[in-house]
């Protein structure tokens, strides 16, 4: 069986409170993309194999990949039989776009088919959410209001259809953790579930993602990128979760500089 996992951007994103676990409460609108990997799962006559190819994943081990993490939570209920897995890597990694995730989400549902698990949609989240906190989104898969630690899902409304999305990925590492250690959580004065009913040509000062003030900082190119993005007429532009990747969304077509020919660009009709 061969799948692609799409990728996200967020759609502003507040850190709300530390909570106790030591993660931290958020609030941020998930909005699907296209920008996918290909990903083979067919069962295996002998042992469980994992492959990767394209560009580099984190865990490339078998034992610390979130694919096989996926498979591991089914398999503690249902004694799966062992599979094969062929990941081609297109989505970045460390990019705020959630494609680990995704991967991780994808492989559930594959196996749910694969296996005849009769498994809906509510308990495959369940089994997501066990895995990682954004992984539960891409099970939904459709525009979200996420809240918690990015769990807790409500479907919302939205639609971009007809603008024009782009992405930039400049090959940063961002550090997830130390960006979260440099923000003190705020309650918004409005949800962003409220400000999200605004026309997108209002978006601009008025949804906003905590992470960049201190990230930008850091790495002052992604600043650069997010003001061309606007100089060139995004009616929005923001980074994606805690980066590096940073998006415009345009109501039409543009051409960027020759500055960004060494980063990765992805360019969709949303």
């Amino acid at each position: 069986m061969i799948i692609f996992p799409n990728s996200k951007i967020n759609i502003g994103l507040n850190i709300v409170e530390k909570r106790p676990d030591g993660f931290h409460n958020i609030e941020t609108i998930f909005y699907p993309i296209g920008l996918s990997d290909i990903l083979e799962i067919n069962i295996s006559k002998d042992k469980m194999t994992f492959e990767n190819t394209g560009l580099a994943v984190e865990n490339k081990r078998l034992e610390t990949n979130l694919c096989f993490k996926a498979y591991q939570e089914l398999n503690k209920d249902f004694s799966l039989s062992p599979v094969n897995i062929h990941l081609h890597k297109i989505v970045p990694f460390g990019a705020g776009l959630g494609g680990g995730s995704s991967d991780a989400s994808f492989t559930l549902q594959a196996i749910n088919s694969l296996m005849n698990l009769n498994l809906d949609q509510n308990i495959l989240i369940k089994y997501a959410e066990r895995v990682g906190s954004d992984c539960p989104f891409f099970i939904l898969n459709q525009p979200a209001y996420a809240t918690e630690k990015g769990n807790v899902l409500k479907s919302i409304q939205l639609s971009l259809k007809g603008y024009i999305l782009i992405l930039i990925y400049p090959g940063i590492h961002v550090n997830t953790a130390k960006a979260y250690s440099q923000i003190k959580p705020v309650k918004p004065e409005r949800k962003l579930s409220e400000l999200i009913k605004q026309p997108i040509e209002n978006w601009k000062g008025l949804i906003n993602n905590d992470f960049e003030d201190s990230v930008f900082k850091e790495h002052p190119k992604l600043k650069e990128i997010k003001e061309y993005l606007y100089l060139k007429g995004a009616v929005y532009a923001s980074m994606s979760g805690s980066g590096s990747s940073v998006y415009g969304i345009f109501k039409d077509n543009i051409e960027l500089n020759g500055s960004f020919n060494n980063y990765f660009i992805w360019k969709e009709l949303l």
